[in-house]
């Protein structure tokens, strides 16, 4: 986690997206909004159980409607990401984030998510995805319990 948390910083506050010079400003922006987002994400994991943790206010409604379009969706195996960005994968994905257009604030801003809930967030552990996909996964892993680990990881570490 180090490695992507020396990435961050902080938004300049006079960023304007709509007159920024280029496309590589732009996205640096973006890198540090979602860097920030997985600092935060995974600062909470170590104050709370993910299985006690509500990321939304429509948690139950991400999770139903996720179990019925992806019914066979594991949340404790490692996500291929070939496949979920593949034509088919992005069309379904797709389908499913755009039921929360209007709902959910910024659904489809970019996202950096684990590939496993077995991990940490390291450069080779780590996908780029919509924040809707993020919800979706990490709502599933919490539910399961799977993310309970950090917690308990982070509570022995402030024992020692």
């Amino acid at each position: 986690m180090e490695e992507i948390m020396k990435m961050s910083g902080p938004v300049p506050k006079n960023f304007d997206a709509d007159n920024a010079d280029n496309l590589e400003d732009i996205e640096k922006q973006f890198a540090v909004k979602a860097v920030q987002h997985l600092e935060t994400y995974w600062s909470i994991l170590e104050k709370v159980k993910g299985s006690s943790l509500r990321l939304t206010k429509m948690d139950d409604e991400i999770y139903d409607h996720l179990k019925s379009e992806f019914p066979d969706f594991d949340p404790a195996a490692t996500i291929n990401e070939d496949e979920m960005k593949s034509k088919s994968g992005k069309e379904r994905w797709r389908k499913f984030m755009m039921a929360y257009d209007g709902k959910v604030d910024d659904y489809n801003f970019g996202t950096m998510l684990r590939t496993s809930p077995k991990v940490e967030y390291e450069q080779d552990t780590t996908i780029f995805v919509p924040r809707m996909q993020f919800y979706a996964i990490e709502i599933a892993r919490n539910r399961a319990g799977l993310n309970d680990w950090i917690y308990e990881k982070a509570k022995s570490a402030n024992k020692s």
